[in-house]
Formats: structure tokens, sequence, C-alpha cells
């Protein structure tokens, strides 16, 4: 197959002002806020979520040595030769409950290389909960490799698997959804995917299930990749919580999202995800104040990982935050997190 650069893409649909209903998922636009201004998610019941993979990369110097060679943050992540055996990613499977006893599965990002990502999958039972359909969509929280360069491990056993995506997507990534090969880069996926295509839109609140919301922040990102979509849970009797795939808009600002947009959002209860914090160094006095600042959202349960960085957890761990621990198998570097295999519930 050759190497694309763009290509027209015409199979998706832009969630705007209109409540569309996809099979069981509904999705609405803001128009839905209460008369205080704020969007009712509604309840659901609990959160279960299974860490597939959270690991940025084999080796995080090796990374970072590939990006500054190439030219630093300003370059294009699809013209740096990454070095595909440093590859890993982050992947998450979410199993929610409605209040009703209804279970949704569906998996947040798709991992940064197929054939590790397959290696992750069949160790955890994906593969043949992708190709029984039991998974229900693949919610793609933002353009980098390590969140989208594994889909062809997706593809493989469900082709026309619904995928949601933010809006900001760039044409490099739009061709490799529909099917490209970047030889310098690395990055494959020769199957096309054949099903709904979803774009979510920026600053929106789009309710996916009672008690179920995504919210696409438009922020930029480096290596060019713009916007990070996320999401948010409402669990009676605990409060909200809110999953990342990197969390780059902000632990602080995702966490005031949702207190200030949210019905009960000044009851959080927990985060699982990347941090963004600590990840390319040590803490200085910039993380050190955004770690602190987490205290005034008196947290129940945070279970961070991916890019949080090991030196921010530490300091949380000090400031006797309530993380939840790992077991560090799997490939993933330290027990101080949720990593490769682990599970954490809120509800």
């Amino acid at each position: 197959m050759k190497e694309l650069s763009r290509r027209d893409f015409l199979k998706n649909a832009i969630i705007g002002g209109a409540v569309l209903g996809l099979g069981n998922i509904v999705i609405h636009a803001p128009m839905n806020a209460l008369a205080s201004g704020k969007f009712d998610m509604g309840l659901c019941k609990s959160v279960r979520i299974k860490c597939i993979c959270e690991l940025p990369c084999i080796d995080a110097d090796l990374n970072s040595k590939t990006i500054n060679d190439a030219g630093g943050g300003e370059v294009n992540q699809w013209t740096i030769p990454w070095v595909r055996e440093n590859a890993a990613g982050n992947c998450t499977l979410i199993d929610m409950e409605t209040l009703e006893g209804i279970r949704h599965k569906f998996l947040l990002d798709a991992g940064g290389d197929g054939p590790y990502m397959d290696k992750c999958f069949k160790r955890e039972g994906i593969d043949n909960m992708l190709k029984s359909g039991e998974i229900e969509f693949l919610f793609i929280t933002h353009e980098h490799p390590d969140h989208l360069w594994g889909l062809e491990a997706v593809l493989k056993y469900n082709p026309a698997i619904r995928i949601f995506i933010p809006d900001t997507f760039y044409s490099e990534g739009m061709c490799f959804l529909e099917g490209a090969q970047y030889i310098k880069p690395s990055a494959v996926n020769l199957i096309p995917h054949r099903g709904e295509l979803l774009k979510l839109s920026g600053g929106q609140i789009h309710k996916l299930y009672e008690g179920c919301a995504a919210v696409d922040l438009d922020v930029p990102l480096p290596v060019r990749a713009r916007g990070e979509a996320l999401l948010y849970f409402n669990i009676k009797d605990k409060g909200i919580i809110y999953v990342t795939g990197c969390g780059h808009p902000g632990v602080l600002t995702l966490a005031e999202f949702a207190r200030k947009n949210f019905a009960g959002g000044e009851n959080l209860y927990g985060i699982y995800g990347g941090l963004h914090i600590s990840f390319f160094g040590g803490m200085d006095a910039e993380k050190e104040k955004l770690v602190r600042g987490m205290a005034d959202y008196h947290f129940k349960k945070i279970a961070c990982n991916h890019c949080t960085g090991v030196e921010a957890v530490k300091r949380m761990i000090e400031l006797e935050y309530p993380i939840v621990r790992g077991t560090a198998r799997y490939g993933s570097w330290t027990d101080l997190y949720v990593g490769n295999g682990d599970e954490v519930v809120f509800g």
C-alpha cells in the first residue's frame, strides 16, 4: 500500500446541535443543560476499568531522543523516524453498569503498535470480545501515536466497529483510519475502517448513556496533534469521575470543567488515566503546584498512570492522596500506579 498524505474521508457524522440515535447510544448537545446552566448526564451504577496497556513506550529516554533529534515538539509526528520496537501504547477497557443492570463495554484508545497491542488483546481476551461485538465502540482520545497507531489490532477483529474521535484530526490521521502505511514513522494500518466514524465537536458535552458523557477540548498538542477527548461518569451515591488518555488540558482544568459544567460536579469521586505532569522530567515548582492543587477537589480514588510521571505519583503518595497501586506486571515500569493488566472499580 502506498504512503498517503491526504484522502477524502466521507464516512463520518458530525455531532453538533442535533440528537443522534445510534443503536443504544444517544448523543445530546449542550442544549439539554438544566436551568442552572449545568448539564445533567444522569447516573450509572459503577465503572470497572481494566488497563490493557499504559506504557507510552518501552524506553522513555529513547522516545525523547527520537523527538529531539527530529527537531522537538513542533515537528510532524508522521515524519519522525520512530523506533517501532520501542512502541507500546495506551488502551483501556471500560465496563460501565447502568442503574438497570445493563453493562456497556468499550475501549478507550488503541495503543501504539498493531503487533504489540495484539499480544495485549490476546492476554486480556479483548480479541474475542471484539470479534463477538461485546465491545460496542472504540473511543480515541487524541491523535498521538501511542493512542492511535495500534488501530490495526482493533480492526483485525472488528473492522466495522464504531469509532469516536475529536473533530480536530489532521488529514494523516483520517487517512490512517481509512487504511494507510506511513513508511518513515513505521505507522501501519492495512485494514480500512468500515464502520461509523463519529466526530466529537470541541467544547461540547455529548451524552453517551445515562451517567456517561464525552467531552472534547480543543487544545494544541506537540508533534502535530490537536484536541483531546475524555469521558466523565456520574456514579450513584459516589460522584463524578473522569477518564483520560493523557489529560493534556491539565488535571485541574479537567476537574474544574466537571465542577462548573455538570450537575453534581461539586462532588468529584475519582480519576483514571494519564495526567501528563512529570513524564518528561522530574518535579518543578509548576508541577508541584498542579499536584498540590488536586487537594482542592477531594478525590476519593486516583488511578493515574501512563504519562502522569513516576515523580508526580511519588509526590501524591507523600501528600497522602488516595492513589490506587498496581502490580508492575506485563512490562509496566512501577507498582506505584495502575499498570498493564491491573483493574480498578469505581462504584
